[in-house]
C-alpha cells in the first residue's frame, strides 16, 4: 500500500455522519474517512451482531472497546480485546465477525 497525496490532517469522529449496516443479527454503525484507495472506519457493532456474510476484503482492525469474535472459514476463531487486533491481505482468508457484547473498532482497509 502505497499513502500519497493525504495532506495531514485529523479527525474528530464524533462529527463524521454516521451510517447503518445490517447483520444477520444486530446493527454496524460506521463512521468513515476515504483518503483516496484507503479507507478509515470507525466501527461499533450491536449486542448479538453477526456479520451477513463472509468477508474476503483485507483489513487491519483494532478493537478499542467490547469484544469481538472472528471466525475464518477453515473453522479457526479468534476474539479481540481493547488493544489487540488482527491483520489479513485482501482475498486472503474470508471471515467473519460476531459480538455478544458490542464492540468499537478502528479499521483501516
Amino acid at each position: 500500500m502505497e499513502m500519497k497525496n493525504i495532506p495531514f490532517g485529523t479527525t474528530d469522529w464524533s462529527q463524521i455522519e454516521p451510517s447503518e449496516h445490517k447483520g444477520e443479527h444486530g446493527m454496524a454503525t460506521w463512521r468513515t474517512q476515504q483518503f483516496g484507495d484507503i479507507r478509515v472506519r470507525m466501527v461499533e457493532y450491536s449486542p448479538g451482531y453477526l456479520a451477513d456474510h463472509w468477508c474476503k476484503k483485507g483489513h487491519i482492525l483494532l478493537c478499542l472497546e467490547g469484544e469481538l469474535h472472528t471466525e475464518l472459514a477453515d473453522g479457526r476463531k479468534f476474539v479481540l480485546t481493547p488493544g489487540t487486533s488482527y491483520q489479513v491481505a485482501d482475498s486472503a482468508e474470508p471471515h467473519r465477525s460476531y459480538t455478544s457484547t458490542g464492540v468499537k473498532l478502528f479499521i483501516v482497509d
